[in-house]
């Protein structure tokens, strides 16, 4: 690592060495040292850098959002029942459809800006994306109060959607950063990271939200701390942060090199240029793509199981076995919570792998974990289908829920970071259209459940539920374990146009004058 290596490393991450009589004086330090020492030295940042900060800011980028998408599922409870809260704020009279309205008004603008959004962070930078998403979506929050007051639940609903289409951009930019920011070597454990802040952000809500509503702050206290905090994190995310390592005005250019020069679509001899070709979106390439359409699948099979545990086992756990646990702060927070620590295992469990001196081909690693992540749940929905009343079974029905929703987590090591591993320059575009296809199985599976499931009393029915999404994450899984690739495609690097560098140096010159500029790197 750098902080170990030479002292030349350690002060600009390269040392040119002419020849001088330093040259002289060095040649022995370096005739002394084993090459390829030397080289991991030079050319690996380090442990702890300017990337994981980055990455920092991501994951509590990813608990506000997550905090501003399910306080109203939270709130809405006390609402519309003073007794369930604080009796000295409003009470609403909103039935049952009213409420259904509400909750689903997020995701009507959610689908909207997935792929917009992927394709305008690779043109304006994800900074921006994400930084004017989740200040517009904090921004909205706090009006949430007065909105309800003063303009009942239509205008409540139309605040909703707009902060979903705020929202909608905030997944496609984070995989358009990380494309950027994260090494190839650490690819899959950096996109763990980040993407548990989602799961944080729900925790947090979900445990102390109850409490909040109910203490002299009152329930509009769930709109104002989120919002509050979004604020915050935008303006600091603002000020210390930058789109690629290229535009980060302290990052060592040792660590530099070492983020640029890793992937696999790129040559060692790009790394450290300021320079990048705007290159065209190859949108029928990536469409009729086979291995995107296996992740597209892939990602589709993967909501429609977690929103189907998500959204529907609380009522057959409260019909069936005659728990409300959405009532119980705490106990609905439990799967997300045992999500965030599975996440920790299973990245610790792919850097033990790698660390073993068997080089594991990446192809069979990313399979490895969405297999964990869907067949897993896929077993245990299996269990829940067997399921009947019975105090015993309602320990074992949290249980399987838990475990389900938990080692769902792997798939973060799987197909969630598939998409950069097809296309790194447009992995945010590829994560939009997935993203976006993913949410309307999210809103079609809890269709799908209502034809099903007539006597929301009836086990035989419920367990139909559970065998078909069962069934819909083995075929997804196994459509990604056969067909899915980890290859970079050909059309991540489409004819683009450069344009020319200060000094009339472009095309193919310009090019070569920058390979000459590399110091070392062709070594």
């Amino acid at each position: 690592m750098v902080l170990g290596c030479l002292s030349c490393c350690g002060r600009n991450g390269y040392q040119q060495i002419g020849n001088t009589g330093e040259s002289a004086t060095l040649w022995p330090l370096f005739a002394s040292i084993d090459i390829c020492t030397w080289m991991n030295c030079a050319f690996a940042g380090p442990r702890f850098g300017v990337r994981h900060l980055q990455c920092i800011l991501v994951f509590f980028g990813l608990a506000v959002a997550y905090s501003l998408r399910v306080n109203l599922s939270v709130a809405i409870v006390a609402m519309t029942d003073r007794n369930a809260s604080n009796p000295d704020f409003p009470e609403y009279d909103w039935n049952e459809s009213t409420k259904s309205y509400l909750l689903s008004s997020f995701f009507w603008g959610y689908v909207v800006t997935q792929v917009p959004g992927g394709h305008l962070s690779a043109i304006y930078g994800a900074k921006y994306m994400l930084f004017y998403g989740v200040l517009i979506c904090s921004c909205l929050a706090l009006l949430t109060p007065f909105c309800a007051s003063y303009g009942g639940w239509k205008l409540v609903v139309v605040l909703r959607a707009v902060q979903g289409l705020c929202q909608g951009v905030i997944f496609p930019s984070t995989h358009t950063f990380l494309s950027k920011w994260a090494p190839a070597e650490e690819r899959g454990r950096l996109v763990g990271y980040c993407y548990s802040g989602s799961q944080f952000g729900t925790v947090v809500m979900l445990s102390v939200s109850g409490y909040i509503c109910s203490s002299s702050l009152g329930w509009p206290s769930t709109f104002y701390a989120p919002g509050c905090a979004g604020i915050l994190w935008a303006f600091v995310w603002y000020f210390y942060c930058s789109s690629t390592p290229a535009q980060h005005p302290s990052i060592s250019p040792s660590e530099r090199r070492y983020i640029e020069s890793s992937g696999q679509a790129r040559r060692s001899s790009d790394a450290g240029r300021e320079e990048q070709p705007r290159m065209q979106t190859p949108w029928w390439s990536i469409l009729s793509s086979g291995p995107f359409l296996v992740l597209v699948l892939a990602h589709c099979a993967n909501n429609w199981g977690f929103w189907t545990l998500l959204t529907e086992i609380p009522t057959f756990m409260k019909n069936v076995l005659g728990m409300d646990i959405k009532s119980n702060g705490p106990l609905s927070a439990l799967p997300y919570f045992a999500m965030i620590l599975l996440t920790c295992v299973f990245i610790w469990l792919s850097d033990v792998l790698k660390q073993r001196g068997t080089v594991i081909p990446l192809s069979f690693s990313r399979k490895f974990f969405n297999t964990l992540g869907m067949w897993l749940p896929m077993l245990a929905l299996v269990g829940l289908g067997y399921i009947t009343q019975g105090e015993a079974n309602v320990r074992l029905a949290i249980g399987l829920l838990t475990a389900a929703v938990a080692t769902n987590s792997a798939t973060y090591l799987g197909f969630h970071v598939n998409h950069i591993d097809l296309s790194p320059n447009f992995a945010g575009t590829l994560m939009g259209i997935t993203n976006c296809a993913a949410n309307f199985m999210s809103i079609l599976a809890p269709l799908i459940v209502g034809l099903i499931v007539w006597d929301e009393t009836n086990p035989a029915q419920w367990r139909i539920v559970f065998f078909f999404t069962a069934f819909v994450y083995f075929i997804g899984n196994l459509l990604f374990m056969l067909f899915g690739r980890t290859g970079v495609q050909s059309w991540n690097s489409p004819v683009a146009t450069r344009t020319p560098s200060v000094g009339g140096v472009g095309g193919v010159e310009g090019e070569e004058a920058a390979q000459d500029r590399a110091p070392l790197i062709d070594a």
